[in-house]
Formats: C-alpha cells, structure tokens, sequence
C-alpha cells in the first residue's frame, strides 16, 4: 500500500515562474496544485490541507503571500512554507521566518534550490507519519518490545536494559552486525523515555562526508561559504528536546570526533560562519557494526569520545543466536508487506518455515525482510512453500535432506545384504527376514544395484 502524495501548493501572480515551479515540482510523492493568487489559494485550502506551499511574498489582492504561511501553518502545523520574494529585505526574511516559513528565497528564482527545499520538506514530512506509524505499532505491542523485537531471552535482556535506562539521559552505545535492527531498538528507547513528545533524528554518519559533518549536523549561517544562500538548522538543532541517534559513528574522521566530543561537554554548538553558540538538550544513541574496543586500541576511536557515548553499551544479537524470534518476525514482515503492496493474506508452509529458522542470515534482519517482501511481491498463491525460497535459504534444509537420505540409504542396504547372507542369497528367504516382500525386496535390490 502505497503513501498517498502529499499536496503542494504554488502561488505566484507570475503566470511564467507559477507554471515553472509546477511543471519542475511535479512528481510522484507530490499533487501539485497552483492559484494565481492569495484569494484563490485560501479556496484551495478549503478542500484539504497543503503539507507544502511555496509562495510569492507579494501578489495583487488583499492577500498576501505571509498571510497564506499563516493559513496554511494554522490548518497544518507541520506543513512546509518557502516564502519567494523579488523585496528580499531582512525584515521580511525574519516575519517570514515568526510565521513558521522553513525558507526565504529572493528572486530570480533558482529552481533547482527550490527543488532541493521542496525534497528536503516531503522527507521531513514522511519522516514524522513514519514516527508516528512506528510509535502506533510499539504502543499496540507489549509496551513495544514483543511486535518489534522479538520474545528470544537475548532480545528480551535487550528490552529489559531499554527500560531500565530509558527514563534517565545516559547515552547509549549498540554494537552489533549490520541489519540487527540498531536502529529499531533506537526509536524503542526514544519512545520508552521523557523525550518521547521530542524529536527523533536519524543520522547515518557514514553517509556524510568529512567536508560536509559540520555544516549538516551543526548547521550554517547565511554567506557561511559559497552557495550559502541562506541560513541552514543543522541536525544537532533538529534533535533538541529529543534524541539523535548517530550510526556508523565509527566512521567519522578524528576532526569529527572531536567535534562530537565538544558537543557532548559543552552541550552546544556554533554554526558554521556564526559567533553565538545555541544550547541543544539532546540524548545520543551511538552505534556500530564495528569492534569499537579495537579501534579504540588502533587509535582510530578516540577512547575519550567512546567511553562518553558508552555509558550505557548495549550488544544486539545476531538472527542466527535467536532463531526462535524468526516465525514471529517473519509472521510479522508478511502482514507488513501484504498490506503495503495491496496482496490478500499469506501463510507460510511448516517446511518453509523451518527452512527460514535453521538459516544463517548474514544480512540479520534486513535481508529477513527483504526475503519476506520479495516473497509477497513474487508468489501468485496463498501459501508459500519450500521451493519458494531463495535457493540460499532452502539449500541447508535441502542439504539436510539429502544427507538424511544418503544415511537411510547406507543402512538400508546394509541391512539387504546381511539378510541375503544370512538366506544364502534366497530372496524369499531374505524377504521373510528383513519383513518385506519378495517385490518389495526385488525393487530394492535394483536400486542398490545388487546382485543376487
């Protein structure tokens, strides 16, 4: 099932840069509707909210392009407002801003940058339904825990330090392969404390280049460096009342982590081109897919920097030491994907089933998922079978087979040729030995390959 797009609202008296904003904005996450000015975009929003609106500032009429900001952030408070202005004055910048705009852009109009704000605005909006999505379906589950993790006493000694620590703002330090559901785990812990109504922030620091770490996680001031254009809220902002969660934090170069360090002392930070440092009230939740002990001993990992985001260190498993989470989080990723790709309801064979339990799952959880989705999407029936599954899945269980076939078959023939001697190689004597018949034992003999 699909996300339905969100609405984006143009308005510009402009009939040229109206239709160039449209045709350039267009797209499959977003309807794009447009008025050609402030009185017939109020009618617009009449039929249902606008989760995006980029504006003129000043337009014919009675109103105004702040006063649709106003309109629109009172009818959705987490809608997006990019204010365009031929008068790019300070004071309008900062009005703009008091109302609730995310950006201020001067004419003429860079369309690209407005198209950079517009993707930026739809994955903040996404990120918010899947939070809320997310917190639904903890909050439908044991507390969280069950649906989510899994009923393994791995996972539930995982669970049990969540609760333990989550009301405090220690910060916490997961280590475990890559698709352990660090992340998950993560946003348990978010919902679990005081900072639950606060934002929650996603970073994969592996992403973000050395150059780029301070601008995005500490922000910029407008003519900070080139192409700065205006003023930019880094990540660190973004997550304050609530927390950010830093993954691959061991991929971050020495400069960054002093950085980090910093930040975690001081409880502050200084944009990038800027001279007044800002408080930020964040908890942080580190993790790696790496042996941080012995970076820390290589001297890649400050030890300082670590020993401050482990006050609380927290191991994930891997799938393969608690397999017996596996029906319950395959039975859970089928529901998910039947849902979300409009299929009727599935069921999983026993052998299948088995199959998926007795695999090793390199990827963890991420390729369990993937397995699932891919199942959903490829097979036409109701029930998915054994031959179904990939072939590195349904290879051991086949393996198995196939070496408990080769054992039987040793023995049986073992056991043929001892009758035969015993019968001194009469059949019918051999077949009232071994307890079969003579067909039976005729059948045997061919399969074997043995003389008699």
């Amino acid at each position: 099932m699909e996300l339905p797009p969100l609405r984006l609202l143009v308005v510009d008296d402009e009939v040229n840069i109206r239709e160039g904003l449209c045709d350039a904005l267009a797209g499959p996450a977003v309807e794009v509707r447009s008025a050609r000015d402030g009185s017939e975009a109020l009618r617009l929003l009449d039929e249902g909210p606008v989760h995006i609106l980029v504006t003129d500032l000043r337009m014919p009429g009675e109103v105004g392009g702040l006063d649709l900001v106003r309109a629109v952030r009172e009818r959705c408070p987490e809608s997006t407002a990019i204010v365009i202005s031929a008068f790019g004055t300070v004071e309008s910048a900062v009005e703009a801003m008091r109302l609730g705009a995310a950006d201020f852009v001067t004419k003429p109009v860079n369309i690209k940058h407005i198209r950079l704000l517009v993707t930026r605005a739809v994955e903040k909006l996404r990120l918010l339904e899947e939070n809320r999505r997310l917190k639904a379906e903890l909050e439908r589950g044991r507390g969280g825990g069950a649906i989510v993790i899994g009923e393994s006493p791995a996972m539930k000694r995982v669970v049990a330090i969540v609760d333990q620590v989550a009301t405090s703002d220690a910060h916490v330090f997961l280590m475990g392969e890559s698709g352990t559901g660090k992340e998950v785990v993560a946003r348990l812990l978010h919902e679990r404390s005081d900072r639950r109504n606060g934002p929650f922030v996603p970073v994969n620091c592996g992403a973000i280049s050395e150059s780029l770490f301070e601008s995005e996680m500490f922000g910029h001031e407008s003519g900070a460096f080139t192409g700065a254009t205006r003023v930019k809220r880094g990540l660190f902002e973004a997550a304050h009342g609530g927390t950010i969660f830093l993954d691959e934090i061991t991929e971050i170069s020495e400069k960054n982590q002093v950085d980090l360090l910093r930040v975690i002392q001081e409880k502050d930070i200084r944009r990038v081109g800027g001279e007044q440092r800002i408080a930020v009230d964040i908890r942080i939740v580190a993790a790696s897919n790496r042996d941080v002990r012995r970076l820390v001993g290589a001297g890649t990992f400050r030890e300082d920097l670590y020993y401050r985001l482990s006050v609380v260190p927290v191991h994930l498993p891997p799938l393969r030491e608690r397999s017996e989470d596996i029906p319950l989080l395959a039975d859970r990723f089928l529901k998910e994907f039947c849902a979300r790709h409009d299929r009727p309801p599935k069921r999983i064979a026993p052998a299948a089933m088995r199959a998926l339990a007795g695999y090793s799952w390199p990827g963890n959880i991420r390729q369990l998922r993937n397995v699932l989705e891919q199942l959903v999407v490829c097979v036409a029936g109701e029930e998915i079978a054994l031959p179904d599954l990939p072939p590195e899945v349904r290879a051991p269980s086949e393996t198995r087979s196939s070496r408990l076939r080769d054992v039987v078959g040793c023995a049986e023939r073992e056991a043929i040729l001892n009758a035969l001697q015993q019968a001194n190689n009469r059949r019918e004597r051999a077949a009232e030995i071994l307890g079969v018949s003579v067909r039976t034992l005729r059948y045997k003999l061919r399969r074997y390959d043995i003389e008699a």
